[in-house]
C-alpha cells in the first residue's frame, strides 16, 4: 500500500522537470495520475513533441495508471476539461497539483506588456482556473453527502517570497499564488479540501541556466541536491491522506531541506493615537526601522 494508494491525482505542467517528477512519484505511491502538459517551450510557445504522453508511458511501463491531458489550463474550457478528464478516466478527483509555468525574463524597464500578461496568465490564472473547477467538483460531492478528503498543492517560488531581479512578472505571479493559497485554504476547508503551497528550488528547464552559472555538477555518486525528484516526496505527502490537518501553509524545499515559511508577521509598531504630520510619521518610521529585522535580499541583487 503506497501513501497515495487509490487517490486520483492531477498534475499540471507534468511533461518535464518538477511536474514529471511529481507524476512519477504519485504513481509509485499507488495514485492514478492525470498528466497535463500543453507541450510548449520554455517561453510558452508550441513545440512539436508531446511530453505528457511520454510521462504516461513511463508510468504505465512501471505498472501504474495514467492518462494524458493536453489542454490549456489557463482557459476556462481547458481547466474544466482537466477535471472532466480525471472524473471520466478514473471516476473521481482527490488531489490537484498546480505546477505549470514558463519564463519571459526582462528587467522591468524592458518588460513588455505581452510578456507580463503571458507569464501572469500561465502561472497565476493557470493556478486559479484548475483550482476553481476542482473546488466546484469537491463542493458538489460534499453537498451530495459524499466524503471529501481533497488536497491542493500550489507551486510558488523563492521569487514569490523575496523577489528576483529580472523576473518582475514571474515574482508577481508567484507572490499572487501565495495569497490565493491562503484564501483557498480558508474558503474550501468546509468542503474537506486542504490547500498548501511549495516554493521549490530544483534543476528544471526554467532554472538550468542559473544553476549552470552558479553551481557545479555533483560528483559521480554524490547526492544531487538540485534534482527535481527531491521535491516530490513532500508534494506526495501534502497530496495524500497522511497530511490531514495541514492547510494554508507554505513550504520552501530544496534537496533534503524543508522549511515552513512564516510569511508576513507584524514587527515593531507605534501608535500615536492621532494623525501625524509627515515629519512625525517619518520620525516614527525611522525609529521602528532601527529595531526591525532587515529584509532578506532579493535574488540577484548586488
Amino acid at each position: 500500500m503506497g501513501m497515495a494508494d487509490g487517490r486520483v491525482v492531477v498534475v499540471t505542467g507534468a511533461g518535464r522537470g518538477l511536474g514529471r517528477a511529481h507524476a512519477l512519484a504519485f504513481a509509485a505511491e499507488g495514485a492514478r495520475v492525470v498528466v497535463n502538459d500543453l507541450g510548449v517551450g520554455l517561453d510558452g510557445r508550441p513545440e512539436a513533441d508531446g511530453p505528457a504522453a511520454r510521462v504516461v508511458a513511463e508510468i504505465r511501463e512501471r505498472g501504474g495508471e495514467a492518462v494524458a491531458h493536453g489542454g490549456d489550463i489557463a482557459t476556462g474550457a481547458g481547466a474544466a476539461s482537466l477535471v472532466e478528464c480525471a472524473v471520466s478516466a478514473f471516476g473521481r478527483l482527490d488531489t490537484l497539483v498546480n505546477n505549470a509555468g514558463f519564463l519571459r525574463d526582462r528587467m522591468l524597464v524592458n518588460l513588455g506588456e505581452d510578456d507580463w500578461d503571458a507569464v501572469v496568465r500561465v502561472h497565476l490564472k493557470g493556478h486559479f482556473l484548475p483550482l476553481r473547477e476542482a473546488a466546484a467538483w469537491w463542493r458538489a460531492e460534499a453537498k451530495a453527502g459524499r466524503p471529501v478528503a481533497a488536497r491542493v498543492v500550489n507551486t510558488s517560488s523563492g521569487a514569490g517570497l523575496l523577489g528576483s531581479v529580472g523576473q518582475g512578472n514571474y515574482s508577481a505571479a508567484k507572490a499572487g499564488i501565495l495569497g490565493m493559497t491562503l484564501v483557498a485554504a480558508a474558503e474550501m476547508g468546509r468542503y474537506g479540501v486542504q490547500v498548501n503551497a511549495i516554493a521549490p528550488a530544483a534543476r528544471t528547464r526554467m532554472t538550468e541556466r542559473t544553476f549552470a552559472e552558479t553551481m557545479s555538477a555533483p560528483a559521480a555518486g554524490a547526492f544531487d541536491a538540485m534534482a527535481p525528484e527531491n521535491v516530490s516526496p513532500l508534494v506526495v505527502w501534502l497530496g495524500s491522506d497522511a497530511s490531514a490537518g495541514v492547510t494554508g501553509r507554505v513550504f520552501e524545499t530544496e534537496g533534503g531541506r524543508i522549511t515552513v515559511m512564516e510569511g508576513w508577521r507584524p514587527g515593531p509598531t507605534a501608535d500615536s493615537g492621532a494623525r501625524r504630520t509627515p515629519s512625525e510619521a517619518g520620525e516614527a518610521a525611522a525609529k521602528l526601522l532601527a529595531t526591525a529585522e532587515p529584509p532578506h535580499p532579493v535574488y540577484g541583487a548586488q
